[in-house]
């Protein structure tokens, strides 16, 4: 049985979302260095397209390459960092969140079209074309490393519902970033932005018109 809603399709970002959030490691590499609150976000956001942060998403760095040039992006903008340290706390907080796991299995028991839609990085240790562990629980996985775009992209948006099959209009998209829900918006799909994953959950729920919490 399919919603009830008119959505026929869910598109999930993974870190923040399906996963604990890379940006909480990043704020908790911030507290423990004694660097301003939201500092590296900022020195990321201003190196824009052809910094390493954008770069290393699009699959144009590894992680071992990403480091250097990434340590002189935050430099450039006041911070001194140690990049692989960084990345290490963001590994770290690659845990999935049982509620959201769970919640998938019951879209997609409805009838649901399911995807990833998600920024990431060849992982280090030689295995970059390695399948995302979590690969299985979704009929469609987009990754920025292997397509060569990144949110806030559109053309990201409209390749993730070319595959997942599902036009705009009849897709969901959760993210925990408020600038990576703007294109999604912006070409009629429905958006939730994931503060609390219960409350992300909720919002979901009355989207789709069926339960998704116990």
């Amino acid at each position: 049985m399919a919603a009830v809603s008119g959505i026929a399709g869910v598109l999930f970002d993974m870190g923040g979302v399906v996963m604990e959030s890379p940006l909480h490691a990043i704020a908790r590499y911030e507290r423990d260095h004694g660097l301003p609150a939201g500092a590296i976000n900022r020195a990321v956001v201003n190196a824009g397209e052809q910094g390493a942060w954008a770069r290393l998403e699009r699959g144009e760095l590894t992680v071992e390459t990403f480091c250097a040039p990434f340590e002189a992006d935050c430099r450039a903008h006041g911070v001194t960092i140690d990049g692989a340290r960084v990345m290490a706390y963001v590994a770290e907080a690659a845990v999935p969140r049982p509620r959201m796991i769970a919640a998938i299995e019951r879209i997609r028991a409805r009838g649901v079209r399911v995807g990833a839609l998600t920024n990431n990085w060849r992982r280090a240790g030689g295995d970059g074309d390695a399948l995302h562990p979590l690969r299985p629980l979704f009929d469609v996985f987009v990754e920025s490393r292997l397509v060569g775009l990144r949110k806030p992209d559109p053309r990201i948006y409209q390749l993730a519902c070319r595959e997942l099959g599902v036009e705009p209009a009849r897709t969901a998209f959760l993210d925990d970033i408020g600038r990576n829900l703007k294109p999604a918006r912006a070409l009629g799909m429905a958006t939730i932005k994931v503060d609390d994953p219960a409350h992300a959950l909720e919002a979901l729920e009355a989207l789709l018109g069926f339960p998704l919490l116990e």
